[in-house]
């Protein structure tokens, strides 16, 4: 049976820090809102194999930790959403995360990344790449980088990926809570574009349909040499650009996308990459 209070969806959000929290919290904050979700704070206490689950909690659980989530529990509080939190003793972090989100029947997850450089066979860290291939429900990443400033202006970039769908979504129930404008932007190879001009801004037009409604939606449509160099220096003029992970064919690409994966580590500020759940059978029949 789930763990939940309510029969209100649970907006799950791991925290590690004071300071991935409180950033986490502006973005969880306004997705509730918009969404009538209930927020829970997760907080995965790693255990080493020497000991047993219930002596890590015994012997490894700081009170910083404790005090962090409630912090943190407050904040969610404070704002009208209702929260509660989570302690979860796991032998590593992704394996609290994901059964974390299986156990409580989470909606969706946000997860904060801070943009470290990749190493090999790692796209963003070892504990989320394994949440992304995983997760059992919708996963938004934040890229926890620079200080969130106020959000007046919001960059939705449209490749008409698979999950570009639930960037766009997203994109529109945060600029409604911020009262902010959206573009939505479509880079294509000048040399060898996927999309015909027309096709590329009948793509804009259904995303722009996700996106309502919203204060204000412009479409722009970019020609360029570099696509992913593009998106990245478009993200300087935005308070939080939103990209849905992109479709690839080799095995690293199918858990993220090259250039959902580059923009979203260079990019100027606040960027959120948005990856929905589909069940194996769905990702199996658009492999083959």
């Amino acid at each position: 049976m789930a763990d939940s209070i309510t029969d209100t969806k649970t907006l799950l959000v791991p925290i590690a820090s004071e300071e991935t929290a409180e950033r986490q919290l502006d973005m969880a904050i306004g997705l509730a809102r918009e969404r009538s979700y209930r927020i829970r704070l997760l907080y995965v206490l790693e255990v080493p194999p020497q000991l047993s689950l219930q002596d890590g909690r015994r012997y490894l659980l700081e009170e910083e930790t404790e005090t962090v989530l409630e912090a943190a529990a407050n904040r969610v509080e404070a704002a009208g959403v209702p929260v509660d939190q989570r302690i979860r003793m796991a032998r590593d972090v992704a394996a609290g995360i994901v059964g974390g989100a299986t156990a409580y029947e989470a909606a969706e997850l946000l997860l904060g990344w801070r943009g470290r450089p990749p190493r090999e066979q790692v796209l963003l860290g070892s504990h989320l790449d394994t949440v992304l291939r995983s997760a059992p429900c919708d996963l938004l990443v934040e890229r926890i980088k620079t200080p969130t400033p106020k959000i007046e202006s919001v960059l939705v970039g449209v490749a008409g990926g698979p999950h570009d769908a639930y960037a766009a979504e997203t994109a529109g129930a945060i600029a409604r809570q911020h009262d902010a404008s959206v573009t939505l932007l479509h880079v294509y190879d000048a040399d060898d574009p996927d999309l015909s001009r027309a096709e590329a801004n009948g793509l804009l037009a259904r995303t722009a349909a996700r996106v309502e409604p919203a204060p204000s939606v412009t479409r722009e449509l970019v020609a360029a040499g570099d696509v992913a160099g593009t998106l990245t220096d478009w993200t300087a003029d935005y308070d939080v650009t939103f990209l849905g992970t992109s479709r690839g064919g080799l095995l690293r690409r199918r858990v993220l996308g090259t250039v959902s994966e580059a923009v979203g580590r260079h990019a100027a500020g606040t960027v959120v990459l948005a990856k929905r759940h589909e069940p194996a059978s769905s990702r199996l029949r658009r492999l083959f």
